[in-house]
């Protein structure tokens, strides 16, 4: 644990990662999930909350009930790769706390107060997408992280109940390098860190 990840591993989670937008025509499989699974639910979250709820979506019925949620541009990309993850976030994420976190009543740090409990989710499930992505690349596959849909529209297709609210999705597969963009540029540390 006190050793740095070697230069091949820094590449395979940044430095040569990409975002995909096209697909080889390689599955991904049930363990493959599973495994990516067991590593997502390992990064950290507030009070260890764990919000996010993940359907992959990879059957041709899911990706029928998929598609009419997603933006136009989104369609093409989603529909070819093998799955497509929507991730939710769990409005009710604190029921689980006496089992994630039972050293202390964290349940009360929520309930009854919903809006505190869904900026809580939403923020927690947003790292817990990007685990997903670096749990992905770490196991060999490519991710294709997308916001353009529509919530509401997702949320009732695959969450239904109105529990948990659709916040990111995600194409998981063998991304094709040969119709990759070149790399768009990043802000220099002097851009965007200062030290205090």
């Amino acid at each position: 644990m006190t050793q740095p990840l070697d230069a091949a591993a820094l590449d395979t989670l940044f430095r040569e990662a990409r975002s995909f937008s096209y697909w080889l025509d390689e599955p991904v499989s049930d363990a493959d999930l599973h495994a990516l699974y067991a590593l997502m639910k390992m990064g950290p979250t507030a009070a260890n909350s764990c919000p996010a709820r993940v359907v992959f979506v990879r059957s041709p019925e899911g990706k029928a009930r998929l598609r009419p949620c997603l933006a136009e541009g989104n369609i093409d990309k989603s529909m070819s790769a093998p799955v497509v993850a929507v991730i939710g976030y769990d409005t009710e994420f604190y029921d689980q706390l006496p089992k994630l976190f039972p050293h202390t009543d964290a349940r009360a740090w929520f309930a009854g107060d919903a809006a505190k409990a869904e900026a809580v989710a939403s923020m927690n499930t947003s790292l817990q997408g990007a685990y997903l992505i670096l749990a992905a690349r770490s196991l060999g596959l490519d991710c294709g992280p997308m916001t353009g849909f529509d919530a509401a529209a997702m949320s009732e297709t695959f969450f239904p109940g109105g529990k948990v609210k659709a916040l990111l999705i995600c194409a998981i597969g063998h991304g094709n390098r040969a119709k990759l963009h070149p790399r768009g540029p990043r802000l220099d540390f002097d851009e965007a860190c200062s030290l205090a």
